[in-house]
């Protein structure tokens, strides 16, 4: 599978090359500083779903070197975790799969000074069985169309436009003539994936990310409009944060090398 990641990555990048430029979590618990470095209490991240693998990895990674921490992350759609933290969801640390939602945070005065630490594109992707009968036209060079791809009625799963991964999916899908395409939208990425594993529809438009998790239970296909849409992940510290000093820490080991390698490991591409 990681073989089978890398060659989509390999074909991104060539793509790259050749074309145009749920309920909030609870934060009970008291906040405590010990040495110099040390972090403890509880720390609340807000987190798109799609960085459900990696952030519970890196999380993981905080508590073992700071035992007296205790991280729980909130993991939904983007848009869905803007609204909550504009109706005063308590949090220390907002991560979003795209800019926009970032924006909502921000423009609010919720939190400043964003960072972007990955990109993610979509791919599309089939159940193993394939029953949509959707392959790459023969003797084509290169990756082929979305169009060329879905050249015929399949039934179709993609996430909901106000989702980041649904607003990606729907500018691509337009731009191949295919708009009309989805069947059902879903509240986030890892509901469309789901819908792809257990075969309830014939194919569905998630991140490479999701693909590189996803391992050998569905198929894959880049395709030649892959980075037109291209998302980017800004991490924040939230303005009232409640562990302040947690927040800086998990924020800095996402940009640090040791996150950023944690990031290409489960599938993400640079910033």
């Amino acid at each position: 599978m990681r073989r089978r990641v890398a060659a989509l990555a390999a074909v991104l990048a060539a793509l790259t090359a050749c074309g145009p430029a749920e309920p909030a979590a609870d934060t009970a618990g008291p906040v405590a500083q010990g040495e110099a470095g040390e972090v403890s209490g509880t720390l609340t991240v807000f987190a798109a779903a799609s960085l459900t693998d990696v952030f519970t990895e890196l999380g993981d990674r905080l508590m073992a070197d700071h035992p007296g921490l205790d991280i729980r992350v909130n993991f939904a759609g983007s848009s869905a975790l803007a609204a909550q933290l504009e109706q005063g969801a308590p949090a220390d640390v907002f991560a979003s799969a795209d800019e926009n939602q970032m924006a909502r945070v921000t423009d609010t005065g919720l939190a400043t000074d964003p960072k972007i630490f990955a990109s993610n594109p979509l791919m599309l992707v089939l159940p193993p069985d394939n029953p949509g009968n959707i392959t790459r036209p023969e003797n084509q060079a290169g990756a082929p169309s979305l169009a060329e791809l879905l050249d015929h009625d399949v039934t179709m799963a993609v996430c909901a436009p106000e989702v980041p991964c649904g607003a990606a999916a729907a500018k691509l899908l337009d731009e191949a003539g295919l708009g009309g395409v989805p069947d059902t939208y879903e509240d986030d990425v890892r509901a469309v994936l789901t819908k792809v594993q257990l075969g309830e529809v014939d194919a569905g438009l998630v991140y490479l990310s999701d693909v590189h998790a996803a391992g050998d239970t569905i198929l894959a296909f880049a395709f030649e409009q892959v980075t037109n849409e291209i998302n980017r992940y800004p991490i924040a510290e939230l303005a009232d944060a409640p562990n302040p000093d947690a927040a800086r820490a998990f924020v800095d080991l996402v940009l640090s090398d040791e996150g950023q390698q944690v990031l290409r490991d489960a599938g993400f591409l640079e910033p």
